[in-house]
């Protein structure tokens, strides 16, 4: 059983893994995952590298930590304006609401703009919480190829955007929207 520390006020795991994940975010902002560097986390967080292991693991735990926190924040909005919406028009209005939320989220906007590993995009689409996330906001069933679709699409306009945000709704709904429409009358 962990208790307050009385040297912080509060429970000396959760406060170092959350200065830890900030620090992380705030250098992801500025620099991309690449540019990131546990030992660049450590110093900004103000602990050791031994510190940051013991509490959180090394990078891929950081970035899969930023990556579900600032999903999260995303998901929570998008969920919001999609309550109208069914079928294959709620997957429509939940890809163009994620790309447009995901432009207005510092973290996630930053690993779009600027130059990105290979790895890094390998990463963002395989990546296990954004599958969860387009299963939850598509109200898909459990269908783990289709939600990495899904992703791939978003990852796609945000990678290479159309030239505004009508371009991209018909593009959506003339080559995403008719595959969910003829899966949904199966």
């Amino acid at each position: 059983m962990e208790h307050a520390d009385w040297l912080t006020g509060g429970n000396r795991r959760v406060l170092a893994v959350e200065r830890i994940h900030a620090a992380a975010a705030d250098l992801i902002r500025e620099r991309g995952i690449d540019g990131v560097g546990v030992d660049e986390v450590a110093a900004r967080a103000g602990c050791s590298r031994a510190t940051l292991y013991r509490y959180v693991g090394g990078k891929r735990a950081l970035v899969d930590a930023v990556m579900s926190r600032a999903a999260g924040a995303v998901a929570a909005h998008v969920e919001q304006s999609l309550e109208s919406f069914e079928n294959s028009e709620r997957i429509v209005e939940a890809i163009l609401a994620s790309v447009t939320a995901i432009r207005a989220e510092p973290t996630l906007a930053r690993w779009f703009t600027g130059s990105r590993s290979r790895s890094t995009d390998e990463y963002l689409a395989r990546a296990p919480e954004l599958g969860r996330v387009a299963i939850s906001l598509t109200r898909i069933a459990p269908d783990e190829e289709a939600a990495g679709w899904i992703v791939r699409v978003v990852l796609s306009l945000l990678t290479w955007p159309l030239g505004d945000s009508a371009a991209e709704r018909r593009a959506v709904e003339r080559f995403v929207e008719p595959v969910f429409r003829i899966r949904d009358s199966l």
